[in-house]
């Protein structure tokens, strides 16, 4: 029986990439500085970079076959430079994938970086969308990957607006803005039906995750490219 293959999941959050990995037929073992008790696997609370430069002065990165990494985007994030600027945001925050990048070169496994649009720091191979499988989210995502590569699907139009205020106009559409409170943004019910996700209900944790169609795609294609090359 061949074993599953496992990827480290870092700055994991409450799981929602862990969750696409999973279903994509992976082992999953997740990193993050803060308690993640609804967090569905296994689960190191932890510095990530700290993590991951000791897995790789041990050999224990050698148990995985790939690594995701979604450093925090405060940094460079369009929405926290611009929209919150006013309140101070932004401009301040330190930047985590410039050095989680070496590390990930450094481990010499195959990798994915994972950040919102406007991310000036990150390579964009692959960009997903909402839209692309049906979701009630638009939360587009942009993802660089070391050591490997796939096509970039098709980015089908939008079908209209997301839904709440924008500029003082409120607009109705078939998307929900899952970040942030007020101005018609979304529920908690609203965020976990939009994005498949259902094992935690904390709304900080929902803002931050990804859907995990998003990384079931990924961790699929990464599968089929594997294959390919050792065909």
């Amino acid at each position: 029986m061949t074993a599953l293959p496992r990827v480290l999941d870092l700055f994991s959050c409450a799981g929602g990439a862990a969750m696409g990995y999973h279903r994509a037929g992976f082992l999953v073992d997740g990193c993050d500085i803060a308690d993640r008790p609804r967090y569905p696997f296994a689960y190191h609370r932890g510095d990530a970079l700290d993590y991951l430069a000791h897995l790789i002065t041990t050999g224990d990165i050698e148990r995985y076959a790939l690594v995701h990494a979604s450093p925090p985007c405060q940094a460079g994030c369009a929405l926290t430079v611009g929209t919150n600027a006013s309140q101070g945001w932004g401009g301040s925050h330190v930047d985590l994938v410039t050095p989680a990048r070496a590390l990930l070169d450094a481990s010499g496994l195959p990798y994915v970086i994972e950040q919102p649009n406007g991310r000036a720091k990150i390579r964009k191979d692959l960009s997903l969308c909402g839209e692309m499988f049906g979701l009630g989210v638009l939360r587009h995502r942009n993802f660089e990957l070391g050591r490997w590569a796939t096509a970039q699907p098709v980015h089908p139009r939008h079908r209209g607006y997301v839904r709440g205020h924008r500029h003082g106009v409120h607009r109705n559409g078939p998307y929900v803005a899952a970040y942030g409170n007020g101005g018609g943004k979304a529920t908690v019910h609203e965020m976990q039906t939009a994005m498949g996700i259902t094992w935690t209900d904390v709304r900080e944790e929902l803002t931050e995750a990804i859907p995990p169609t998003y990384t079931r795609w990924i961790g699929h294609a990464f599968l089929t490219a594997r294959q390919e090359v050792f065909a």
